[in-house]
């Protein structure tokens, strides 16, 4: 398996380099060749990890042993709170409805499936070319935390995480800035997740400070994040029945990473018959299944925080299928995005786009009325996030007969306030929230600058 880049510029790169480098050269997201076909009969029954290791060896072989690789992925999935991993929970019986909890590990959100092994495949490879790595990333709230419990206290690692100043809830907020440890470093920015995400590729696009700092990224611009998220995908459609049985799915949406997963799991072989893409206001992607028309609008702070992003990166991945896998085409359109604010699909390449998915939003409002739904009809509790999914993937359905896999993504107990306000009680809190409320925190505040970000890094990092 080799890695090209989305904008034309690189090509033939193995695995580790992909994980490494995070973003290819010439500013474009690293994509396999083309992708393997899965092989349903050897990958056990309900066992995750096992799973994991059959889907995601095609595009590692090159460089590690198998057992080598399989070890990593055991050590990754062993805090997790819940046996299966990434359990299914039946929600509605007679609609078959189902939801696909991924928030039982570390840091209670589903970025913790793809972070906890990303972390061990670059402690692993650093140590192996005796190496450091200054990692940075921006997230909306989840990202933050779980790239903190996936690489606090490794060797040879430092991490710089960027969110937007009062943009996260407090709860994901302290999760990431009460975490006293030397390679760890938490940065407010003055701005929006865009403008954090914006620093981040500025950085990258800094091809000095990219060398001499060796840059990574545990965003999921970098492709191992994405590999790591298609298991889920192949665990549950397998749990209903795959290959026989088609399964549709439900995604709430913000940076495109998590249902670009399912759509990679679907062109792997898994029956997938929809692919229900979920927005909150922040609605660019819905819009663009709509219109055609990828614009940018004002970010507008919600409810569902994670989901406040306008500038949706994976889905240059997905462009660059839709542009018949051409790195100039998706290069001049997104110039033409990042120059304008906006750029229009072609009747063919939108008409594509409709194929593949269907989309749909939710007001904060709307989203307060399916937690409390949920929670009338089944007693249980979901988040902000998981009920923008449900209501979108309720909305858009397009085959009752076909089960529908609603993506619970976070733990109702790290927004508080959201839960009350629809429900009027508070969500059990884990034991891995009790204590965070009081604790120190260690955080900077900065102005959305490159500069003034660049310096912070420089002084602190550990190859300067």
């Amino acid at each position: 398996m080799r890695y090209r880049s989305t904008r034309g510029g690189a090509t033939g790169a193995q695995f580790v380099d992909v994980l490494l480098q995070g973003m290819a050269p010439d500013g474009g997201l690293y994509v396999p060749e083309s992708y393997p076909t899965l092989q349903f009969g050897s990958m056990g029954n309900g066992d995750y990890i096992r799973t994991a290791t059959e889907v995601m060896w095609p595009f590692v072989e090159e460089n590690y042993e198998r057992e080598e690789f399989a070890e990593m992925v055991s050590e990754a999935y062993a805090e997790f709170d819940h046996p299966q991993i990434a359990p299914l929970r039946e929600l509605n019986p007679a609609a078959g409805e189902w939801l696909l909890e991924l928030f039982w590990g570390p840091s209670l959100a589903f970025k913790d499936i793809a972070l906890q092994l990303l972390g061990r495949l670059l402690e692993h490879e650093l140590s192996r070319r005796s190496t450091t790595a200054t990692l940075i990333g921006a997230t909306s709230g989840d990202t933050g935390s779980a790239a903190i419990e996936a690489v606090r206290g490794r060797a040879g690692i430092e991490l710089f995480m960027l969110h937007p100043e009062g943009r996260v809830s407090t709860i994901q907020r302290l999760q990431m800035t009460t975490v006293d440890e030397p390679n760890i470093h938490n940065i407010a920015i003055e701005g929006t997740f865009d403008d954090c995400q914006d620093l981040v590729k500025a950085m990258f696009a800094a091809e000095a400070f990219r060398a001499r700092y060796r840059l990574g990224t545990v965003n999921s611009i970098n492709w191992a994040r994405v590999m790591a998220q298609v298991v889920y995908y192949v665990s549950s459609a397998r749990a209903l029945g795959a290959p026989e049985q088609a399964v549709a799915f439900s995604v709430p949406t913000g940076n495109f990473g998590n249902i670009y997963a399912g759509h990679v799991a679907r062109a792997m072989g898994v029956p997938i018959d929809q692919l229900i893409l979920a927005t909150n206001v922040n609605d660019i992607l819905s819009r663009a299944y709509d219109s055609g028309v990828v614009e940018v609008h004002q970010v507008v702070a919600s409810q569902s925080p994670a989901m406040d992003i306008q500038v949706s990166s994976n889905f240059e991945r997905l462009l660059f299928e839709l542009f018949d896998r051409d790195g100039s085409q998706t290069a001049a359109f997104l110039e033409e995005f990042r120059s304008t604010g906006r750029a229009a699909l072609s009747g063919p390449v939108h008409g594509r786009f409709r194929q593949l998915f269907d989309a749909g939003r939710l007001t904060d409002s709307e989203t307060r009325n399916v937690i409390s739904e949920v929670y009338k009809e089944s007693g249980l509790v979901i988040d902000p996030h998981t009920a923008v999914g449900v209501g979108v993937g309720r909305e858009r359905r397009s085959d009752p007969s076909v089960p529908l896999v609603m993506l619970a993504c976070a733990h109702p107990a790290k927004f508080p306030d959201t839960v009350v306000g629809a429900l009027g009680e508070p969500s059990i809190t884990p034991h891995r929230l009790a204590g965070l409320a009081g604790l120190a925190e260690y955080v900077e505040v900065l102005p959305n600058s490159l500069d003034a970000v660049q310096e912070h890094i420089a002084a602190r990092a550990l190859s300067k």
